[in-house]
């Protein structure tokens, strides 16, 4: 069988793949070659995983396997610390495509972001290898393209997130610690655009959700319960990687418009809240997943609203 003929052609996932390449590129030049190393076990577990599901549900061949599960991979693997341990990695998206996905009965039906239940799965199982393999990225030429990795005994480094005197501009272009994919607020910034320029993503939802995070860190940097600005609480973390990437995936996000706005207002609430009164330092992948969980029922809320309105409007 042919490659080609193995995989459903989907060319939404090939527009999020292509708004992808710049940020993995960039996290190969910051943490080494060891991201495409992780990449490639991630993904050749991703599709084993989805193949083993499919070839459950159908009973015998004639399936092909959406190519939705190289954008789950990507993501998962650009959440990832450059240092995870592989078979962390291994185990969080087996547990996220088939907990995240397959039990829904698959592609179209799940809820739930399934790279974002992986991340959360391994977040919450490992921690140690989510939460101490920080190292500083490569700097100037050649950078990590020519670099297995950073190495994994330099694990003292601080990410933006407990690091009060950080400098925007190292935030706004990635010269900070962090997981692999989620330290260039520019890539990620740039990536948005042509996600909404080619329609692939919701800006209703970027926007919503960016707008209510600032709002909130504006009020708590004011009242001095967050100890940075607003902006430096933006671009640290993976707020921004979330609500372009995650929270826009056309599968578990609402798709009416209102719904959107709404949705997008919680998942920023609700990332902000959770990094700043709990003791998960990174709420964006809880504020999704919440999202997720509600965005059924904003949804019919939202019709149930909009269709009372114009029947009050047709009477009166």
């Amino acid at each position: 069988m042919q490659l080609g003929a193995l995989f459903s052609k989907q060319a939404m996932m090939r527009r999020v793949l292509i708004s992808l390449i710049p940020i993995m590129l960039f996290a190969v030049y910051s943490f080494g070659l060891r991201v495409l190393v992780v990449l490639t076990v991630v993904t050749a577990a991703g599709v084993l995983t989805e193949y083993s599901i499919l070839r459950f549900m159908k009973g015998g061949p004639g399936f092909k396997i959406p190519e939705a599960i190289f954008v789950t991979s990507v993501l998962f693997t650009l959440v990832l610390p450059a240092t995870v341990p592989l078979w962390v990695a291994v185990v969080g998206i087996v547990f996220g495509v088939l907990f995240g996905k397959g039990v829904f009965g698959g592609f179209g039906r799940n809820i739930f972001n399934p790279a974002l239940v992986a991340r959360c799965f391994v977040f919450i199982s490992f921690p140690a290898a989510m939460t101490m393999g920080w190292v500083a990225p490569f700097q100037g030429l050649p950078g990590g393209f020519v670099r297995y990795s950073a190495g994994v005994d330099a694990l003292t480094v601080a990410t933006p997130l407990r690091d009060t005197g950080i400098e925007l501009s190292r935030l706004f272009f990635g010269q900070i610690a962090g997981s692999s994919g989620e330290i260039s607020a520019v890539l990620i910034l740039l990536a948005a655009i042509y996600l909404v320029y080619t329609k692939t993503a919701s800006l209703r939802i970027m926007l919503s959700g960016t707008l209510s995070f600032l709002v909130l860190a504006t009020v708590l940097s004011s009242l001095g319960v967050l100890p940075v600005s607003p902006l430096v609480a933006l671009f640290s973390g993976g707020f921004l990687f979330a609500i372009v990437f995650m929270a826009t995936d056309p599968i578990t996000a609402p798709r009416d418009k209102a719904a959107q706005i709404v949705f997008g207002v919680l998942v920023g609430l609700f990332a902000l809240t959770i990094r700043t009164f709990s003791n998960f330092p990174e709420g964006a992948m809880f504020a999704v997943l919440l999202g997720n969980t509600f965005g059924p029922l904003i949804e019919r809320q939202v019709k149930q609203f909009a269709e009372r309105r114009r029947m009050a409007h047709e009477k009166g």
